[in-house]
């Protein structure tokens, strides 16, 4: 391993979801050493289901650590990785929440940061950490900005606004995940660099239609042909667009697969739509294969225009039929895929696709997949940690 700088992350906890700093990340560690911290504290506590599931997770952490990384992500954290999981109170609205939260971070942190070689670069996916800039020993900060989640279903936009304006003032550097981002950052008062999301062709491109795992058994009894979601399935989805796909269908089905964050109950009552449990990161390509087309109906909403769905590229790297609505980030892939803006368009061309598979010309398009490897957006990301081009 070589002399760089070691890295501290604050972020999602490594492992649940392969979010895009993890991806990012996993590419560095064979040749810097990183310190992942499980990060809470957007979401305000509510009496529900998600809430209690999230809250018994986080209270197991604590009490017997981090799991251990799943394959996808490297079986084991090895030498290089080391996965923590400081308590923390799941607010930083008030000034004693904030004062709280910083305390029981650097006094979970400080002796794991204290043995490292060199003072840590430290990346932060959360907007709420601007506290901690300047009481952390730290080479740099850097805000990795991968969405407005002020605007989010469910978050406390308005200390997530003046939290963010705050760590923005004190970081060294930023990178934003979209041209709505980094307006966005522009009118906080800072530059940003651009780092588009990235995919795992060689992971994505294991379509296998004839092997079913275990897990997936269930989607594969239902009856097709089969359009399908995976993600969050929260507020962001348009109802509108998918009871009117349900309207148009005279067999299969629409599933929706993912964790349930308070979705409209309305997709619950509407015909041939089925909400299923999450499917592991090793199993989408398997699911992909089960599926006919690929869809992504999210409403026009600031947190959809400020949002690039890691989902998006790895659909189209799947070679599937994908048809979604139109909003900044998938105009820019208009000729790969199909791009909508009613629910009328999305029904239509989801039943084209249905009748006649991926044109040709799309297919062509998506040539230039080849040059979003997650390798190559790694690499570009160091250069912007270790200070290059600030």
């Amino acid at each position: 391993m070589s002399a760089r700088s070691p890295l501290v992350v604050f972020s999602d906890d490594w492992g649940r979801h392969p979010s895009s700093c993890q991806h990012l990340i996993r590419r560095l560690l064979d040749h810097r050493e990183v310190i992942w911290v499980n990060t809470i504290g957007m979401k305000p506590p509510a009496f529900n289901l998600f809430t209690m599931k999230r809250g018994f997770e986080k209270i197991r952490e604590w009490t017997f650590g981090a799991k251990p990384p799943p394959a996808e992500l490297g079986s084991s954290p090895g030498p290089s990785l080391r996965v923590v999981s400081p308590k923390m109170w799941p607010s930083f609205r008030s000034r004693w929440s904030r004062a709280l939260n910083r305390g029981l971070v650097l006094r979970s942190l400080r002796p794991i940061v204290a043995p490292l070689p060199s003072p840590p670069i430290v990346i932060t996916t959360l907007p709420v950490l601007g506290g901690l800039v300047g009481e952390f020993p730290a080479a740099r900060w850097v805000y990795y900005c991968v969405d407005d989640f002020s605007v989010w279903p469910g978050l406390d936009g308005e200390t997530v606004r003046k939290r963010e304006r705050e760590l923005v003032a004190k970081v060294d550097a930023v990178v934003a995940v979209s041209e709505t981002l980094q307006q966005h950052i522009a009118k906080l008062g800072k530059p940003s660099h651009l780092l588009t999301h990235g995919v795992d062709l060689e992971h994505w491109r294991k379509v296998r239609p004839t092997e079913v795992p275990a897990s997936l058994r269930e989607i594969a009894a239902q009856p097709g042909p089969r359009v399908v979601f995976w993600g969050v399935v929260d507020r962001r989805m348009d109802v509108p667009f998918v009871r009117k796909l349900s309207e148009s269908l005279n067999s299969g089905s629409i599933l929706l697969i993912g964790p349930q964050d308070d979705p409209d109950p309305q997709l619950l009552k509407l015909p041939r739509v089925r909400l299923l449990p999450s499917v592991a990161y090793a199993d989408l390509p398997s699911l992909a294969g089960l599926s006919d087309v690929l869809v992504m109906p999210y409403a026009d909403l600031p947190v959809t225009r400020a949002m690039q769905p890691l989902k998006l590229k790895e659909y189209l790297a799947t070679g599937k039929p994908v048809v979604v609505s139109d909003l900044p980030t998938t105009r820019q892939w208009a000729d790969s895929l199909d791009v909508v803006s009613t629910p009328e368009a999305f029904a239509k061309v989801v039943q084209e696709r249905l009748r006649d598979g991926v044109p040709e010309s799309q297919r062509e398009a998506r040539v230039k997949l080849d040059l979003e490897g997650w390798t190559a957006k790694a690499a570009q990301f160091e250069t912007w940690l270790d200070g290059a081009g600030d």
